[in-house]
């Protein structure tokens, strides 16, 4: 959970030797960093916006070496000691070694300083770009951090056309934010954001609670049959010790047939087969099918289809999206199509765009077509009202 301090002028945010505990970035207003070292005052100068007090602090725990005092109405955001060392304990083994070291030096160095010596601030204003970039990193885990304890992360669902039936037959959930003066975040920026840190675990869980609602309300409504909605977990999520366990029991708690809930799953280089594997069989034998999503982009790696049973493959949307304007991409369709059912699996393709496309995916036997032909994300009312599945069922000529 992020933490917010406001202080007003004169008061003292930590004193000289008092415990590190966190770092905090100054958002608005000024704070004075002063040290006492015998007789001898120090005043390190004012740190504004954008600036950060106490890093040193939050590497090695060490005791504060100076005061900070609001000089004017001030608002900080913390960053935990805790959150910071996951980021340091998950990066390149030399990286922190390297830390460490320049750690011990510089304390080191203090250590051997007279006691009258002046000593410089820990922290010191930088308007490096990366430094900057880092900050605003800061920044925004924290405000997903309260997007997620005030429930503001929107969830989407995208429609998925059943082929040969004809008609919508579920959805992908896909969740969304938006910043007060901002506006929208990129998916992929705060998805990231996310699987670098715990947080994709909440944000996962977030998700899922939304999803089982919708499909609570549409069993509820009556919806005959029900159409299943897909989840996204990445390869972190997957192999969290318990995740399994609170899928499954979510989904019998509220009695969800077989196959209404799906999970999808984006290829990764990081997949580790035997434990993914072992999710998987758990997921499946409680009714819980599985898609490999995105196939034949990003770490495409045909060991994921060789060491892991899925039920279905999503074709990346760039396939589709130039079956007519490339040959090559026409070609890649049919022959990841026809692995995916010499695989005995169902296959969705993404990003189909006109009816053109969608009649060649039927002489393909493709099973699932999604794209903004059948409709893009629809908030939750359309879906519950069946307006989503309407829209794109015409759209899409049925």
């Amino acid at each position: 959970m992020s933490i917010r301090r406001e202080l007003f002028a004169g008061e003292v945010l930590y004193r000289q030797g008092d415990p590190s505990d966190c770092a905090w970035l100054v958002e608005s207003g000024q704070v004075e960093l002063v040290s006492v070292h015998g007789r001898r005052t120090t005043r390190h100068g004012l740190l504004g916006a954008g600036e950060l007090l106490g890093e040193l602090g939050l590497i090695d725990g060490a005791p504060r070496s100076a005061t900070a005092t609001a000089r004017s109405d001030c608002r900080l955001l913390a960053i935990e000691r805790a959150q910071f060392l996951e980021r340091l304990q998950s990066g390149d083994p030399i990286l922190r070694t390297l830390v460490d070291s320049l750690l011990q030096r510089i304390r080191g160095l203090v250590a051997t300083l007279p006691a009258e010596t002046a000593l410089p601030s820990e922290d010191v204003a930088c308007d490096d770009p990366t430094e900057r970039s880092g900050i605003d990193k800061i920044r925004l885990e924290a405000q997903l951090r309260d997007a997620l304890d005030a429930g503001t992360l929107e969830v989407r669902y995208q429609p998925i056309y059943d082929i040969a039936a004809r008609r919508v037959a579920g959805y992908e959930a896909l969740v969304r934010w938006a910043l007060e003066g901002r506006g929208p975040v990129s998916p992929a920026e705060f998805i990231q954001l996310a699987e670098e840190t715990s947080l994709i675990v909440p944000v996962g869980e977030y998700v899922l609670d939304r999803v089982v609602a919708v499909l609570q309300a549409l069993r509820d409504g009556g919806a005959e049959p029900l159409p299943s909605i897909a989840v996204n977990l990445s390869a972190r999520q997957l192999v969290e010790p318990g995740m399994a366990r609170q899928i499954v029991a979510r989904a019998e708690r509220n009695r969800l047939p077989p196959g209404a809930l799906k999970l999808e799953v984006t290829e990764s280089r990081m997949l580790d087969y035997a434990p993914v594997a072992a999710v998987m069989a758990h997921c499946r034998e409680h009714g819980l099918p599985f898609a490999l999503d995105d196939f034949g982009t990003g770490y495409s790696n045909l060991t994921h289809l060789h060491a892991l049973d899925f039920e279905y493959i999503k074709v990346d949307q760039a396939f589709a999206r130039h079956m007519f304007d490339s040959p090559r991409a026409m070609k890649m369709v049919e022959a990841i199509v026809a692995m995916a059912h010499a695989l005995e699996a169902k296959v969705i393709c993404e990003g189909v765009e006109t009816r053109e496309q969608l009649a060649r995916l039927r002489e393909l036997g493709v099973e699932y077509a999604q794209g903004y032909l059948i409709g893009q994300a629809a908030p939750t009312g359309a879906v519950l009202s069946g307006e989503a599945a309407r829209a794109g069922e015409a759209a899409a000529g049925a």
